[in-house]
């Protein structure tokens, strides 16, 4: 049974912006004050590309290890990944519920599903939450891993709708991990694969501490991060 979350430890991190139908990433002032999934003062910064592999699954769950095409389970070691999506409006963040988060990522040795000739019609390693009245969505999956020209990553992509369920606007970025916690879980054998794996410094796509995810392990050895979004909305 999955580790529950304690959304109560979750601070800021950073906050991730829409501007209108285009999509900026908003970094939260760490000198705020306030409670978390609030903001006093916002850095505008670039969003990230979403990557050439989203695949629009639709699949509503919290526990994405899984392939339900087949029953499999993702190997690798446990990550619970909690996140806050917030409005952001005249500097203030306030908790943005019904949003669409999805997340998706590759697995131990580097691979993602259903957008490679050998993972084809897979579904491991994706899924969507809504966020509840508090913002908050929180998924259990496994630590990814890396292929060859990219750092380790995990893509989400945050979707809002209006009242009639109409798409409104959609923001997509990617999360990292710090260099020498990576080190210490690739030390598990099943991350091995042949290559050298990139660093976050020698990734260009890589934006520094803003989206950087700080993972820690408990006594059982999974991990758990966390990271606060905020969506301003025009």
């Amino acid at each position: 049974m999955a580790r529950a979350i304690d959304f109560e430890k979750i601070g800021r991190r950073a906050a991730l912006g829409l501007f209108g139908g285009t999509a900026a990433a908003l970094v939260a002032d760490e000198s705020a004050h306030g409670a978390p999934g609030t903001a006093t003062s916002c850095v505008l910064t670039p969003n990230e590309t979403a990557g050439p592999f989203f695949v629009d699954e639709r699949l509503e769950r919290s526990d994405i290890r899984s392939d339900p095409t087949d029953g499999t389970v993702a190997r690798g070691i446990p990550l619970h990944l909690a996140l806050v999506v917030s409005s952001l409006r005249k500097g203030t963040c306030t908790p943005l519920s019904g949003a669409m988060v999805d997340i998706w990522h590759c697995n131990a040795v580097g691979k993602y599903s259903d957008v490679e000739d050998d993972t084809r019609g897979k579904k491991f390693l994706r899924g969507y939450q809504r966020t509840d009245g508090q913002g908050r969505v929180a998924f259990v999956t496994i630590y990814p891993g890396w292929y060859p020209g990219r750092a380790v990553h995990v893509h989400f992509k945050v979707r809002t709708s209006n009242s009639k369920n109409a798409a409104v606007s959609e923001f997509a970025s990617q999360l990292y991990f710090d260099d020498a916690t990576t080190n210490r879980v690739f030390a598990d054998p099943r991350y091995a694969h042949a290559g050298k794996r990139m660093k976050n410094t020698d990734d260009g796509l890589f934006m520094g501490k803003q989206l950087l995810l700080d993972a820690q392990p408990d006594a059982s050895g999974t991990y758990s991060a966390s990271f606060s979004i905020g969506l301003q909305i025009d």
